[in-house]
């Protein structure tokens, strides 16, 4: 008898994610699962297979939760890139909001980059921020878990 195979589930990093409303449209094209995790309220749409998890308020509790429901078929959209790394580690596909897959191949230079810009913003060498999100990046976003959803699809 074989084992059950988890479905096409995909989770947001809701607190300041911009691509919510983008991914309950493409979620619904597919009829699949979504779970809006944050720390606090959050408005979703009433149906069936959009569920909003509020977790506490520790500052990696909405992560802490992911991870733990993460799978290798489940997608994660997230621009918190330790949390990409935990859920690439844990098998899912990660997309940032921008559009741009994390994989295992890219999050090594990821994660130095952010440890870098934290050192620099810690000691006052660097001020801003990343750059505004734009109407290229919502497209972009869009192709990239279009793309992803049909990879799990062919994964069976």
């Amino acid at each position: 008898m074989q084992a059950m195979q988890a479905q096409i589930t995909i989770f947001i990093d809701a607190d300041a994610c911009p691509v919510k409303d983008e991914t309950y449209k493409v979620a619904a094209r597919h009829s699949l699962k979504v779970y809006v995790v944050a720390n606090s309220y959050i408005n979703v749409p009433r149906d069936p297979l959009i569920e909003r998890i509020v977790v506490g308020n520790g500052p990696d509790a909405a992560d802490d939760w992911i991870f733990e429901h993460v799978h290798d078929r489940a997608i994660v959209i997230t621009a918190d890139i330790p949390l990409a790394d935990r859920a690439l580690k844990a098998g899912a596909c990660v997309i940032a909001p921008n559009g741009k897959p994390f994989t295992p191949d890219s999050i090594g230079m990821a994660l130095a980059n952010r440890n870098l810009m934290q050192d620099l913003r810690e000691a006052g060498a660097v001020t801003g921020g990343p750059k505004p999100f734009g109407p290229r990046d919502r497209s972009t976003f869009l192709s990239a878990l279009d793309l992803a959803i049909n990879r799990l699809k062919r994964k069976g």
